[in-house]
């Protein structure tokens, strides 16, 4: 009987992907702990500097119809992420699509074919992000810049940089009203992130997306096609920037090639403060929505207070840096033991 050469049957192993917890980070309740702390931290400072306009309904309907949109990108964000790669466009690709769903030949059809058109160029431009990074091997910063520069540029062109107004009153009679007093908006957030965190939780799909930013090659030895996940990956991402575009459309009431300006930026910074890593393997879609309230709840704050928009940038670049910071150390402490 032949025997297999040691080195041989070495190289035949498949590597077993981490357990859950380990893959996902051992202490995730506290760093959740500590979120919610600190956004419970942000509404008592937000009271004692406007105490009577923070808490009011109008203020919290104001604040998560503001954070509807840019919470819709970061669920997608977060996918990305946690697969090890990062989205530059998706602020080009809300503003091609919010375009593309308000000129007047796209209104002429109605509010379904409008909707599925801001869809449409959404996953269309996630797809191709996808597809030059996993089977044209192109670094995710790369590819995704160049996908903002081109969204930007066709977007200016199709609105000849106007504002498109949307005349159709469907449209905005079903994302403007509200279902049990709650607006839509922040119905289709909720929504949006409850499927996210199924899909990334107790989907194949979520177990492969965690295993393909823990270790890619590890994953591919496992039978799994690692670059069509990739691809699903950044066009779930690109969904999501069209469903946006779509909720700013309704919003504003136009559609312009500036819409979606820095929510690249606004998301990636509130999938990191929400404890998703950079490089990938591990993240939490409440620590993103808790993220995105935080800044959402920042920019309320200066806002009551009247106070200028450059501090704004300085207060979330420092948040920035210390939530990056807090991840360094962590994954240090967690490697010595």
């Amino acid at each position: 009987m032949t025997q297999l050469d040691p080195a041989a049957k070495q190289e035949t192993e498949v590597p077993k992907a981490p357990p859950a917890r380990a893959r996902r980070g051992f202490p995730v309740d506290l760093r959740l702990a500590g979120l919610f702390g600190v956004l419970a931290l942000i509404i008592v400072i937000g009271y004692i500097t406007s105490p009577n306009n923070f808490l009011t309904e109008s203020n919290i309907d104001t604040v998560l119809r503001l954070a509807a949109p840019s919470g819709v990108v970061a669920v997608g964000m977060t996918f990305v992420i946690i697969s090890g790669g990062i989205d530059l466009s998706v602020g080009s690709v809300i503003g091609l699509a919010s375009v593309w769903l308000t000129t007047l030949a796209t209104q002429s059809y109605g509010p379904f074919v409008m909707v599925v058109c801001g869809l449409g160029v959404g996953l269309a431009a996630g797809l191709v992000n996808g597809i030059l990074v996993a089977y044209g091997r192109m670094v995710p910063f790369i590819a995704t810049l160049a996908m903002y520069i081109a969204a930007s540029g066709l977007a200016e062109r199709i609105s000849k940089r106007q504002t498109q107004v949307v005349r159709d009153q469907d449209f905005l009679a079903f994302f403007q009203g509200s279902f049990l007093g709650i607006a839509t908006l922040i119905w289709i957030f909720v929504l949006v992130v409850v499927i996210g965190w199924v899909v990334l939780n107790r989907t194949t799909f979520g177990r492969r997306t965690f295993a393909v930013g823990g270790n890619a090659e590890a994953t591919r030895l496992a039978g799994i096609n690692v670059k069509r996940h990739t691809a699903l990956v950044y066009g779930t991402a690109g969904l999501c920037a069209g469903l946006a575009a779509v909720m700013l459309a309704a919003r504003t009431t136009a559609g312009a090639s500036t819409h979606g300006q820095f929510y690249e930026l606004d998301a990636i910074a509130a999938v990191v403060i929400g404890g998703t890593l950079l490089t990938g393997g591990r993240g939490t879609m409440i620590g993103t929505v808790i993220g995105v309230l935080i800044f959402t709840l920042l920019n309320n704050i200066f806002i009551l207070n009247n106070l200028e928009t450059d501090i704004q940038k300085i207060a979330k670049g420092v948040i920035i840096v210390i939530a990056v910071l807090l991840q360094f150390r962590a994954n240090r402490a967690r490697s010595t033991t």
